[in-house]
Parts: structure tokens; sequence; C-alpha cells
């Protein structure tokens, strides 16, 4: 029974210490960061969308709030994004019968520099990309447009969520 007893303390141990350690995230953040800044992603696209720089600047920081338990902060951050939103088009995807559209195409690229106080090897510049395809017969307004530019910056905050404290 004792035997028992010890095995039962030891899984329970292992289980306890083992978990301390995971993230449910992927994050893998340094002990010494506490803060992150994100600085405003201006957005210099050929096609401007009002208020899109804004909205990505606060997706970005939305993310990084509810993925991590770092403290957002205006300057000297440990971890810091900037960058710029360099793409914002619209474009056709298939053709119908008739020379039309069938389906369209948004795409936004933003471009982000990532840098680490405790981690200068971690530093890095890169372009993030996504689209949404819509039916040619709808007009990127309205609802439509919200679930487009919902849905990309998801998937780009994800990306660099990823590519920045996950390392993936």
């Amino acid at each position: 029974m004792k035997t028992t007893n010890y095995i039962v303390l030891f899984l329970t141990s292992v289980l306890v210490l083992s978990c301390g350690a995971y993230s449910f995230t992927g994050a893998s953040i340094s002990s010494d960061t506490k803060t992150f800044q994100v600085n405003y992603f201006q957005n210099n696209a050929i096609l401007i969308e009002p208020q899109l720089d804004w909205d990505f600047t606060n997706a970005l920081i939305d993310l990084l709030q509810n993925q991590t338990n770092l403290n957002l902060i205006k300057s000297n951050g440990d971890i810091v994004y900037e960058g710029e939103i360099t793409e914002y088009r619209i474009s056709p995807t298939t053709a119908t019968s008739e020379n039309t559209a069938a389906q369209n195409r948004l795409t936004i690229g933003v471009k982000v520099h990532f840098m680490d106080k405790h981690d200068e090897e971690a530093e890095f510049e890169q372009t993030f990309s996504f689209y949404y395809d819509y039916p040619g017969s709808s007009e990127l307004i309205g609802s439509v447009k919200a679930a487009a530019i919902a849905e990309i910056f998801e998937r780009i905050t994800q990306d660099i969520f990823n590519a920045s404290l996950a390392k993936w």
C-alpha cells in the first residue's frame, strides 16, 4: 500500500512540475521580459483604407494582451513591435464567361520589425500577408469588409505572434 502512495505522489509531482513550464499559446517568453510595446503601424499602402492603421495596431495589442501576461507600455518595452501596412489590394481571382469577376480577393500585407532587449538574436524584419476571397457580385463594404478585415487581421497577428514569441 505504501508503494502505491509513493507512486501516486511521484506521478502527481511530475505532472505539477511539468505543467509549470507549459504555455497554452505556445509562447516561449524569457522570465526577464515583463513589458511589450506596439508602435503605430502607419498605412503606406498604395490604396489607403481609412482607420486600417489604427485597427491593425489595436488588433496586435489585443492579441498580445490575450495570449501573454506581459504589460503594455508606451515606450522602452522589453519587446517592441513596429512597422507599416504595405499592401491593401483588391483583385479578381476568377472570371465568368462574361469577363466579369466571379470572385475577388482582398490582400493585406504588413511589414513588421520585432526587437527583444533580452534576446538580440530574436530580432527580425519580415512581411506578413493574408487574403480574403469574396463573391464578385458583392461589394467590399459593410459586413463583407468587416468580416474580411477581421479574418485577415486575426491570421496576420497570429502569424506575427508565432514568429516573435512562439518561434514557429
